[in-house]
């Protein structure tokens, strides 16, 4: 698993309550902001858009890795989530899988509304994840093969 300096974190931490301020959620009211640190030290945001047809709303974790992965970052050492949860809020199982498209250990940082965070692993959240060798293997199975 990563490490982090609480400097880090706490930055980290910061930014993700400072993206929730951008939140567009005129349906749910759940305001969430994201800070993404990439491998090579660049931090990209995000902020949950929802959508009057709820399944294209967009969660602040995949707009903040849509950011990096834009801007060409393709290595994720952690991610802060803020929210208003008394448990601080995770990545949903859509979020996850698309993490762990860029790593599987990142650190997932839960920030809480009383100011503390709570820091886990990506793989703990998501212990088996859909990959590309996944869709390799998928490809040499003959149709039909059990």
């Amino acid at each position: 698993m990563p490490r982090l300096d609480d400097t880090q974190i706490e930055s980290l931490v910061s930014k993700a309550w400072e993206a929730r301020l951008n939140a567009y959620a005129p349906y749910s009211q759940f305001h969430v902001g994201a800070a993404l640190l990439a491998a090579d030290g660049r931090v990209f945001t995000g902020a949950n858009v929802e959508n009057a047809s709820l399944g294209l709303t967009m969660c602040a974790e995949r707009v903040a890795l849509g950011a990096a992965a834009a801007a060409g970052a393709r290595s994720v050492v952690a991610v802060a989530v803020a929210g208003v949860d008394d448990d601080g809020v995770v990545p949903c199982g859509a979020c996850r899988q698309v993490l762990s498209e860029f790593s599987p250990s990142m650190l997932i940082i839960r920030c809480r509304p009383d100011g503390a965070h709570t820091v886990t692993s990506l793989s703990k959240l998501l212990s088996s994840p859909f990959t590309g060798d996944s869709v390799e293997k998928g490809k040499r199975e003959p149709v039909g093969a059990a």
